[in-house]
C-alpha cells in the first residue's frame, strides 16, 4: 500500500508537469503515439521540456532530485537542453528538528551529547537531502562540524528506487532507445550510489584519502576526520572556515589573487586525476571554499566527499595514449584505442569512427587555446560515439563531469583562463612518466623490491613449478612398464604352451612306436 500511495503521488506530478508526454515521446509504437495525442488534449504545456522535468523532480522530493543530479552527469545519454536543466537541481530540503539530530548523535555514540561536546549548535549550518551539518566544540576545545544522516532515508530510498526500477523495465522493453540507454543499469548505479552515501564512514574514508594525497601539494585543504567519533550515521570532522568560491567580490576584497586561484584549481584537478587516480567528483561551487586565514591564505577548501572518482592503471594508460594521439591529431589511433579497449564492437569500421572523431576534434584545434573546452570535447565525443554503440565507462563520465565543473569554475574566476596552456605541461610530464623512458625506469624501481625478494626463491619456485609434472611422468612410465610386463607374461605363456604342445606330440610318437 505504501508503494501504491507513492505511485499515485508520482502519477499526479507526472500529469501536472506533462512528463508523460516527455517520457512517451521516445516510443515508436503507433498506439503509444495515439495515446500521447489523447493525454495532451486540453493541457497547456508552454514551459520547455527540460524546465518541466526539473520542476517535476523537485516536486517529487529529495530522492528524485538526487536522481536528476546523477542523471545530469550522463550527458552522453541526454539531450543538451534537458542535461542543462537537470544540472540546475539543488537540494532544497528543509532541515529536520534539532532534537531529532541530537537523538541521532546520542544513539550513534551511546552517551549524552554533553559528554562529547562542550557546545552543539542547534541550528544546522547546511541541510541537504541525505544529511545536515551542525557546528560544535569538543571537550578539548577543537571546533568541529558534525554531519548527521537524515532519519528515515533508507525506507524512502527503497520505496522510490523500486518505483524507478518498474519504470526502467517498461522503458527498456518498449522504448526505441531502451536497450542503448540501459535504464535498469542507470537505476542500479543510482541505487548503489545512494546506499554508499548512506554510509558516512565511506565519505570520511574518501576525505582521509584525499587529504593524504593533497598534503604535499599545498594548494587545497581537506578537513581531518575525528575517527573516534565517526559512525555510519554521524561523522565528526575538523571545522573549516572560508569564503564560498562563488563570492568572487568578497575574495577580491580580501586580497586573493583570482587568476592564480583559477590556475590552482586546474592544477588540483589534474593532480588528483592523473597523478593519484582518485579525484573529488562533486566539485560544484557549493562544495568549494577559499581560506582567508593568514596561515593558509588563498588555498582551496574541499567539502562533501560522498562522490569520488577513481581511475585504474588501465584507465590512466588509455587516457595517456589518447592525449598523445590528440596532441598529434592522430584520430586513427584514437579510433584504434576505442576498439582495442573493447569499448566498441570488434566489427566497428575504424575508418568510420576515425572520421567521426575528426569531425569533433579538428574544429577545436583551429580556435584560440583559451576558447577550447576539454569538457566539451569529451562531451561531443560521447555524443558522437552513441551511433557506434560505444560503452561509456562510468569513471570517465565522472571525469568528464568534473572537468566541465572545473572549466566552468575556472572561467567564472578568470574568463581568460587557458586550460590547455595551464594543464598541458602537467599532462606532458605525466605522460612521459607513464609511457616514456622515465616511466619505464620508475616502474622498474617500484617493482625492484619485489624482484629482490623473489630472486633468492627463484630456484625453489622453478623446482616447484616443474615438480607437478614428475608424478604424471612417473605414472605414465609405470603404466608403460606394467603394459610391458603383461605383454612379456603373455608371450612367455604362449612360448611355454607351444613347447608343451610339441613335447606332448613327441611323447605320443615315442609311445606309439614302442607299442
Amino acid at each position: 500500500m505504501r508503494h501504491i500511495a507513492r505511485l499515485v503521488v508520482i502519477c499526479v506530478t507526472v500529469l501536472r508537469y506533462g512528463l508523460d508526454e516527455l517520457a512517451l515521446s521516445s516510443f515508436r509504437q503507433p498506439w503509444v503515439r495515439f495515446l500521447v495525442r489523447v493525454i495532451t488534449i486540453g493541457r497547456r504545456l508552454d514551459a520547455p521540456r527540460g524546465e518541466r522535468l526539473r520542476l517535476g523532480l523537485e516536486r517529487l522530493g529529495p530522492i528524485f532530485v538526487k536522481f536528476g543530479q546523477v542523471l545530469s552527469t550522463r550527458r552522453d545519454l541526454l539531450p543538451t537542453d534537458i542535461a542543462n536543466e537537470l544540472a540546475r537541481l539543488q537540494d532544497r530540503v528543509p532541515p529536520f528538528p534539532a532534537d531529532v539530530a541530537r537523538a541521532i548523535v546520542e544513539k550513534a555514540f551511546g552517551q549524552p551529547l554533553g559528554a562529547i561536546f562542550a557546545s552543539f549548535d542547534a541550528a544546522p549550518m547546511a541541510s541537504a537531502s541525505i544529511a545536515q551539518v551542525h557546528f560544535a566544540v569538543l571537550k578539548d576545545g577543537r571546533e568541529v562540524a558534525v554531519k548527521v544522516l537524515r532519519p528515515g532515508m533508507l525506507a524512502a530510498i527503497d520505496d522510490d528506487v523500486e518505483v524507478m526500477r518498474q519504470v526502467a523495465r517498461v522503458v527498456e522493453r518498449w522504448s526505441a532507445d531502451g536497450k542503448r540507454l540501459k535504464p535498469r543499469q542507470v537505476v542500479a548505479e543510482f541505487d548503489k550510489y545512494l546506499h554508499d552515501e548512506l554510509d558516512l564512514v565511506r565519505e570520511a574514508a574518501n576525505a582521509a584519502q584525499l587529504r593524504r594525497n593533497m598534503q604535499s601539494l599545498g594548494l587545497v585543504l581537506v578537513p581531518e576526520m575525528v575517527w573516534e567519533l565517526c559512525t555510519q550515521d554521524v561523522i565528526v570532522m575538523e571545522r573549516m572556515d572560508g569564503v564560498p568560491i562563488s563570492h568572487v567580490q568578497r575574495l577580491r576584497d580580501a586580497g586573493v589573487d583570482i587568476k592564480k586561484l583559477a590556475r590552482d584549481g586546474v592544477t588540483i584537478f589534474f593532480t588528483q586525476v592523473f597523478r593519484d587516480g582518485f579525484f573529488h567528483a562533486d566539485m560544484h561551487p557549493g562544495n568549494i571554499q577559499v581560506s582567508i586565514a593568514p596561515e593558509t591564505f588563498g588555498r582551496y577548501i574541499s567539502l562533501d566527499f560522498g562522490i569520488v572518482g577513481t581511475l585504474t592503471e588501465f584507465d590512466k594508460d588509455y587516457l595517456a595514449q589518447n592525449f598523445i594521439a590528440f596532441f598529434h591529431r592522430d584520430y586513427k589511433r584514437v579510433a584504434e584505442l576505442h576498439v582495442e579497449s573493447g569499448w566498441v564492437p570488434p566489427q566497428t569500421r575504424v575508418d568510420e569512427l576515425e572520421g567521426a572523431i575528426r569531425a569533433v576534434c579538428e574544429p577545436q584545434f583551429d580556435r584560440p587555446l583559451k576558447d577550447i573546452s576539454l569538457g566539451q570535447v569529451l562531451l561531443r565525443l560521447f555524443q558522437t560515439s552513441r551511433r557506434f554503440n560505444v560503452q561509456i565507462q562510468p569513471q570517465l563520465v565522472l571525469l568528464q563531469k568534473t572537468l566541465l565543473n572545473i572549466e566552468g569554475l575556472g572561467r567564472d574566476l578568470d574568463p581568460e583562463l587557458d586550460l590547455w596552456s595551464t594543464g598541458k605541461p602537467f599532462l606532458e610530464r605525466w605522460m612521459e612518466e607513464q609511457v616514456g623512458w622515465r616511466g619505464l625506469v620508475e616502474q622498474l624501481q617500484r617493482e625492484a623490491p619485489r624482484f629482490v625478494h623473489l630472486l633468492p626463491q627463484l630456484p625453489r619456485l622453478l623446482h616447484g613449478a616443474l615438480q607437478p609434472q614428475a608424478p604424471v611422468q612417473q605414472r605414465v612410465l609405470e603404466a608403460l612398464l606394467g603394459e610391458q610386463r603383461r605383454t612379456n607374461r603373455l608371450l612367455t605363456g604362449i612360448v611355454y604352451t607351444g613347447l608343451g604342445f610339441i613335447l606332448g606330440l613327441v611323447a605320443m610318437q615315442i609311445f606309439l612306436r614302442l607299442h
